[in-house]
This record gives C-alpha cells, structure tokens and sequence, in this order.
C-alpha cells in the first residue's frame, strides 16, 4: 500500500537566502503516529507548512494520498487537517459554531451528528454553548484540534499539540490521539516533549538545519542507539578502581558506593560475563544490581549533537 504521505527533494529558500529545507525524503504511512522531531529552528514547521498548503516549496514534490499538493491542491487539503502551535480563536465564538464553520470552510455540507460525535470525543460537548473566551487553554487547545476534525480529514498534524497544557489534561490528549489513530487517521506529531514520542508514536523522524537525520521505528531506534547502563551496588565502598578492570570502562559513582557500566548490546561492546569474573577476581562484592537503557530524548540529544 502506498504511503499516505509523500515527500519527495523538497526544499525551501527564503528571500532572505535562508534555506529551510534541504532536498528532504519521507514517506509516512497510513494509519501511523509519526514524530517528528527537532531542535528549535529544524524546520519541523517549514515541513508541515508546505505540506499544509500554507507555504510554497522551492523544488521538490509533496503527495498527499496520491495528490499533488500545487496541482490539486484542492483534494489535497481537504484530506489534511491541522492544529497549530497558537492558540488562534474568535474569542467571541461559541465552540459549536466556531467548529461548525471550520467543516464549511472545506465546502463540507452541514453534518450536526458529526460534529456532536467530534465535540464528544475531545470532552467538548458540554461546552459547546461556550463562549471560547470563556475556556481554558487546555479547552481552547481542544477546540482547534475538533475545527481541525471538523471536515474528516485522513491527515492530522499536531504541532507542538500539548504546548502550556498542565500534566492530567495532556494525558487525556495521549488517549486521544490514540483513539482517532485506531479510526484510521494517520497523524503526524511534533513536541518538545519527548516522552510525548515515546510515549505514543510508532515512528520517529529528526530533523536538523533542514535535514532529515534519521526515520526509524520507534522500538527499532531505541534497540539500535539506546546504550545500556549496568550499575551495581558495592557491599564496600571504594575509592578507585583496580587497574584490572580497566578494559570495561567503568565508573565509580555515589561517592564510590556503586560501579557504573556502560555498553551498546547493538555492537557488541561488552561483556558482562567477563566483568563478573573480573570483580571476583579483584575481591569486589556487590550487594545489589539494576540496568537502564537510554531513553528516547537521550537517543535524540545524542543525534542532534552528532549532525551538528
């Protein structure tokens, strides 16, 4: 099956010589949760705004579902929904008539059952009387994702989709997200908060200076970059390592009370059997042990810094 979305040497140069985007590859596919991932300035938001139609690419291609975003733009976009970082509202709207207006922008005729049924979902539907002045900014966060649902779109982009939001509603938010995902929505995330990826995305993309650095599954990312961390808790502290055990790179921490190792099981740098062997032989009890593996915003300040 075709991907739902493709990006095909897309660039982007400003008047001001700025280049935004360079000769950028993706292909996203139906029904996924994508991330994408960056620092600030990447082009996170050039991206989606091309693909949008709110921007126009220097060269390259964008296929929304098989559409050309320049030469059919008008079945591109109606495919596409999306909900941008600023909460931009008329303050003097009702959530009812501001999401009813946003499905006739798309030429989508009257659908009060539709509506009703998005404004349920996203725990609007006893505000729909509300004045939008009048919500909080949760709430209005909300109602731009129902305005960006309004016209059925395929296509969802987030961006930055639980920015301001307070820890108990951005939850509520991940659920969701995942809910429209199990009805077919392919959507596309970008945060700054990484456990927000990790937390809900199958695939994640970084982007740095306009390049995208890397695509991969989410678990397959983390088997392959996610370093492991081994610490064992000494019966005695010391105040050095023994020259012996060297070769394993270790490090003494919590004031000589624990020994630290460090390794990558993708390639094959360690040996945990010999460190083992190696303790013993240099007298060193260890009452306790416990591993951790990186996490994805560690995968991923480790990328940026190395495309840098």
């Amino acid at each position: 099956m075709p991907p739902i979305i493709s990006v095909n040497k897309l660039s982007k140069t400003y008047p001001t010589g700025l280049q935004a985007l360079k000769n950028i590859n993706l292909d996203i596919e139906r029904g996924e949760i994508f991330a994408l991932l960056g620092p600030n300035g990447a082009g996170k938001t050039t991206l989606i705004s091309i693909i949008c139609g709110l921007a126009r690419p220097t060269s390259g291609t964008v296929l929304a579902d098989g559409h050309d975003i320049i030469t059919e733009y008008r079945r591109a976009r109606s495919l596409i929904g999306l909900v941008p970082q600023e909460l931009t509202t008329d303050a003097f709207e009702t959530v009812w008539a501001t999401v009813s207006f946003s499905r006739g922008l798309f030429g989508k005729p009257p659908n009060a059952a539709h509506i009703e049924k998005v404004l349920k979902a996203l725990s609007l539907w006893n505000k729909k009387d509300n004045k939008l002045m009048t919500l909080s900014g949760g709430m209005k966060r909300r109602v731009l994702i129902a305005k960006a649902l309004a016209h059925e779109p395929r296509i969802l982009f987030l961006d930055e989709p639980t920015a301001g939001v307070d820890v108990s509603l951005r939850k509520e938010m991940w659920q969701v997200v995942r809910s429209l995902r199990d009805t077919g929505v392919t959507i596309i995330l970008t945060t700054h908060y990484i456990e927000e990826a990790e937390e809900m995305a199958d695939r994640v993309g970084v982007i740095n200076n306009g390049e995208i650095v890397l695509v991969e599954k989410k678990a397959e990312l983390m088997r392959k970059l996610g370093e492991k961390q081994l610490t064992l808790e000494l019966q005695h502290p010391l105040e050095s390592l023994p020259e012996a055990l060297a070769p394993y790179r270790l490090k003494l921490g919590a004031g000589g009370t624990e020994i630290v190792y460090t390794y990558d099981i993708q390639r094959g740098d360690h040996n945990i059997a010999g460190l083992f062997s190696a303790l013993a032989h240099s007298g060193i009890q260890f009452r306790d042990l416990h591993t951790k593996q990186s996490s994805l915003e560690e995968i991923f300040v480790k990328l940026v810094r190395e495309a840098k």
